[in-house]
């Protein structure tokens, strides 16, 4: 998977944020869940909130499985 650009995050954020100001808290939440979790947040989430509140959520976690491999969450 390529890695999203710092533009690439900003812009979804921007975009996300007006969503969110318009009511959208739906898709607000989807496009968040586009930028990938940096991995100490989804390490310290890992630990403290479970691998399943990760999982089931659909979080981009592409950027924690580069920094500790694929299997990270079930380990």
């Amino acid at each position: 998977m390529q890695t999203m650009t710092l533009d690439e995050k900003l812009a979804i954020s921007n975009k996300a944020c007006l969503l969110l100001k318009g009511g959208d808290r739906e898709e607000y939440n989807r496009l968040m869940k586009l930028i990938p979790v940096p991995p100490l947040v989804a390490e310290a989430v890992k630990e403290v909130i479970g691998a399943d509140f990760l999982i089931e959520g659909g979080w981009n976690l592409s950027e924690a499985e580069a920094r500790f491999g694929s299997d990270w969450i079930s380990h």
